[in-house]
């Protein structure tokens, strides 16, 4: 079994600084973990802390349920993917992928068994007498995956491994990266900034924030119903749209009043979105967040919207072949629709724009925490 505990995980540099703070997850054999968060929210940290590269100042890591917080990396038997690949110019690609087993003096038929194997897999036997400058980024990749198989480890740590491709091989290679774990039946940790990456391969997903988790939950949840602004505004290409709002009742409704002057508008909130937490925010601003896909501009869904229509002005228009994004202007506060490509709107125009109400987020001003979803 590779499972993983990490509990109570802190990394502190001289100086005081303090990279990850009271790191807490439990990670499922065969789990395909994503760490995910802008730079420097100390998810790279944390993966060279669990395979070993870098001390842990305090708490408890274990690998099954092995402690490791003293074993050496190459005793805890993971294997590791870096952004740059890592590979010895001067070798081919079966040397570059033998060369760990080599090291452990495994028998070079088993050697040759598994490169072989793993060349197979990953499509990339035709490429084993070649050496790295010969190779694209993606073989690169490739082989770098390969010298990682080879190993046959009980978990697999990839830091950005497709950083450095472009978008399209990026793309593949995210397919590519999901069927290996299915085929391996390996525990896989990733770290990317790249929420598309994180939404699209994980089976869980960390999100990370100045050295704290902010959430983990499933790619699905952490969409739907996040705990935080932050994690709402991360998750999500376009982000997220919030608008400032104040919660009123009017003739025993609660709302969002959103907008000014002319413009001004109260969004009455279905029932199941009205907890004890809005109530005591009657009268008290707050944050309304509405994610681009869920405001609409076509007349069937005007037609039917007993509430929420907004009138924006639109700023920018990007037609992106299947679905146009509409950058709009609401009392002063930009807001993107994501939109049908038969749109009509335009530069200098003034539209009607509906909000669909079930789909609203509200976010407490000062604590930033989610009220509802």
């Amino acid at each position: 079994m590779a499972s993983l505990s990490l509990q109570h995980i802190y990394k502190r540099y001289p100086g005081g600084v303090t990279a990850v703070s009271d790191f807490n997850l439990e990670i499922e054999d065969k789990e395909f973990i994503i760490l995910v968060g802008p730079s420097g929210c100390g998810k790279s940290t944390t993966l060279r802390m669990i395979a070993g590269l870098e001390e842990i100042s305090e708490g408890d890591l274990f690998i099954g349920d092995r402690r490791v917080n003293d074993v050496v990396p190459k005793d805890r038997d993971i294997a590791m993917v870096f952004q740059n690949y890592a590979l010895y110019p001067h070798m081919t690609v079966f040397e570059n992928m033998a060369f760990g087993l080599k090291l452990r003096k495994t028998p070079k038929d088993e050697i040759k068994k598994r490169v072989e194997e793993a060349a197979r897999i990953l499509d990339i036997t035709h490429l084993l007498e070649r050496k790295p400058k010969a190779l694209s980024g993606g073989q690169r990749q490739r082989v770098a995956l390969g010298r990682a198989i080879v190993r046959e480890p009980r978990v697999f740590l990839l830091d950005e491994p497709l950083s450095n491709l472009d978008a399209k091989l990026r793309a593949q290679m995210r397919t590519e990266i999901t069927k290996l774990h299915q085929r391996l039946g390996t525990t896989f940790i990733y770290v990317t900034h790249d929420q598309t990456e994180a939404m699209t391969m994980g089976t869980r997903i960390v999100v990370m924030k100045d050295g704290l988790i902010q959430q983990v939950d499933s790619p699905q949840n952490l969409y739907e119903k996040p705990c935080n602004l932050f994690v709402a505004g991360f998750i999500g290409s376009p982000q997220m749209n919030f608008i400032d709002a104040v919660v009123e009742e009017k003739d025993g409704k609660v709302g969002l009043k959103i907008g000014t002057g002319a413009k001004e508008t109260l969004v009455i909130l279905p029932e199941g979105k009205v907890n004890s937490e809005i109530k005591a925010k009657i009268g008290k601003s707050v944050i309304m967040g509405i994610r681009p896909e869920d405001l609409h501009d076509d007349e069937m869904f005007l037609s039917t919207a007993t509430t929420g229509i907004i009138e924006c002005d639109v700023e920018v228009t990007e037609l992106m072949g299947h679905e146009t994004y509409l950058y709009l202007n609401l009392c002063g506060q930009p807001i993107i629709a994501r939109v049908n490509s038969r749109s009509k709107a335009k530069v200098g125009d003034s539209v009607r724009v509906a909000l669909n109400v079930n789909k609203i987020h509200i976010f407490d001003k000062e604590t930033e925490q989610t009220l509802s979803n």
